[in-house]
């Protein structure tokens, strides 16, 4: 176990911990998407809302309910704070490590450089490092779906039924952390076993086909009932509204409301290269490609290609695209890759004690301009952004390419690790840089202290414009925020209701027609509190400007 840990899983996990400590350290949670799901979680603490999530007091249909469990869970034992569900969805990105470890290990029992080598790859990829510190769904996913996957191949190697059972159980997870998307990413592995499995690296007696496909109906059932466990109660509690929200809109109707959104399905692979930076400039990476033909029959590999080109084509082929859909498919390429680099070269090139020149170098030209940033003819809001930086901590990245400089004619596991690092250390980096650009624009702590004190004198609080939650775990706010300026009239009935109340609103330009009683800048947005005889007197005064 030791030696597992010092050559194949201690780089990235040493590293995980210190990206994660600088990022919770340095970043507040992030709206809208951060600052939501911790509103679900407090309501869920605050009203008991274990079954249904709620956010602002209304049910929240749009993710199930898994981490907001966890995150719940935790506070339960250490207390409500802010450290612990930011810390819920890292901790699956640390397990997906270990996971992929494992896979690497189960697909090619003899190949353990290549065990060694895949978590390394897959926590230096820039785009995987950066998501691993953000309160999201797709560690889960990615997690869930490496735990499926490590079911199936477990019951293709021996033939039991509790690769199924483990199979089934992560499957049903999966859909309580992001709804049946996780189907996206095992089930096209699952129906085409007979592709990869007879040529999976050490396989004994190949499985009857009417028996695995026996395996794949009990997989589904299992992972069905875990979901039905919670969906149907819930779907029974929440309404009929709810109802047809989770059994429809996170599946079938999401999936179609989708090709609303206008990206080309050549978007991904547009972008997909900037993701897996610094890979994309390590020669041994494209030297490796050229021994693809070479193991494209090896039943791995195709399990790999499997799981990563079915989910790539069906999201490419879908107009609505966010590039954190395909993380999931990261340890896929982390896998392939891994094994590649490790196929014997029968002519290594001379030039390849230089290989870790190109990554470093481009490092530290990355760092450079970083430092340099402040200095540059920029102009606009990214100017006025990098001009309240910290850019020295440019420095950070060009340290770690020039210890990855070092790494001239080593060994291909050292080469990564250090290279890894600049991944590590440019997430570290741009953190510590935006420190007083977080603190000055970034963080709604303190308009959210301002809205828990109100609220705590006896005052009905109004968002102007749709609300997303944004304040209410920041301010540990006890009582939902009216939305207003939606619907007609419901401006003046909250106005006539309330007459001592408090609007917010948020603005380009603040108006000059009245005094707010409290202003708050955000990004390059001003947030404002009206009182309610304000609005009465300037009608339109909430509106955006």
């Amino acid at each position: 176990m030791m030696g597992v840990l010092r050559h194949g899983l201690f780089t990235p996990m040493f590293l995980w911990l210190a990206v994660i400590v600088v990022a919770l350290a340095t970043r507040p949670p992030l709206p809208v998407d951060e600052t939501r799901y911790l509103a679900v979680a407090w309501d869920m603490w605050l009203e008991g809302h274990y079954l249904v999530p709620h956010l602002n007091g209304a049910p929240y249909s749009h993710k199930p309910p898994l981490l907001f469990w966890l995150m719940t869970g935790g506070w339960h034992l250490f207390g409500v704070n802010e450290w612990w569900p930011r810390l819920v969805a890292p901790l699956f990105g640390l397990g997906s490590l270990i996971l992929t470890f494992s896979l690497s290990r189960a697909l090619w029992p003899k190949d353990n450089k290549a065990w060694h080598l895949a978590p390394v790859l897959l926590f230096g990829a820039l785009f995987w490092c950066v998501f691993m510190t953000l309160t999201m769904f797709d560690m889960m996913l990615a997690f869930f779906t490496l735990t499926a996957l490590s079911g199936f191949v477990d019951s293709a190697r021996h033939g039991s039924w509790r690769g199924f059972l483990i199979a089934g159980i992560a499957t049903g997870f999966g859909v309580l952390a992001k709804g049946p998307a996780i189907l996206l990413h095992v089930l096209p592995v699952m129906l085409t076993a007979p592709w990869w499995m007879p040529t999976l690296n050490g396989l004994g007696q190949l499985p009857k086909t009417s028996r695995w496909y026996a395996g794949t109906v009990m997989t589904l059932i299992v992972a069905i009932t875990i979901s039905l466990v919670w969906a149907i109660p819930a779907g029974l509690v929440g309404g009929e509204a709810y109802r047809n929200a989770i059994f429809w809109d996170q599946s079938a109707g999401r999936m179609v409301q989708s090709f609303a959104h206008a990206r080309p399905f050549w978007w991904y692979a547009a972008v997909f290269p900037a993701l897996v930076l610094p890979w994309l400039f390590w020669p041994p990476i494209w030297r490796a490609t050229r021994r693809f033909g070479d193991v494209v029959a090896d039943g791995g590999v195709r399990l790999c290609l499997i799981w990563f080109g079915t989910a790539f084509i069906i999201f490419s082929l879908i107009s609505g695209k966010q590039l954190h859909y395909l993380l999931p498919e990261f340890p896929a390429l982390a896998l392939i890759a891994a094994h590649l680099l490790n196929k014997p070269s029968e002519n290594p090139p001379i030039s390849a004690r230089w290989d870790s020149y190109p990554p470093a170098g481009l490092a530290m030209v990355a760092g450079g301009l970083l430092i340099a940033a402040p200095h540059l003819p920029l102009s606009g809001r990214a100017a006025s952004m990098i001009n309240e930086s910290a850019s020295i901590w440019g420095g950070l990245i060009i340290a770690s390419g020039a210890v990855a400089l070092l790494s001239r004619g080593a060994d291909r596991m050292s080469q990564a690790s250090r290279l890894a690092a600049i991944s590590a250390f440019a997430v570290m980096a741009i953190h510590l840089a935006a420190v007083p650009v977080l603190a000055k624009r970034y963080d709604l702590g303190v308009l959210a202290g301002y809205i828990s004190a109100l609220q705590n004198d006896g005052k009905a609080i109004a968002y102007f414009g749709k609300y997303h939650g944004q304040f209410h775990f920041m301010g540990r706010l006890k009582s939902p925020i009216t939305s207003i300026g939606l619907l007609n009239d419901d401006i003046e009935e909250f106005l006539a209701a309330y007459p001592d109340g408090i609007v917010i609103a948020k603005y380009d330009t603040l108006p000059s027609e009245a005094t707010p009683l409290f202003t708050y800048l955000y990004r390059n947005f001003t947030y404002a509190a009206w009182p309610a005889a304000a609005l009465t007197a300037n009608p339109g005064l909430g509106e955006r400007r």
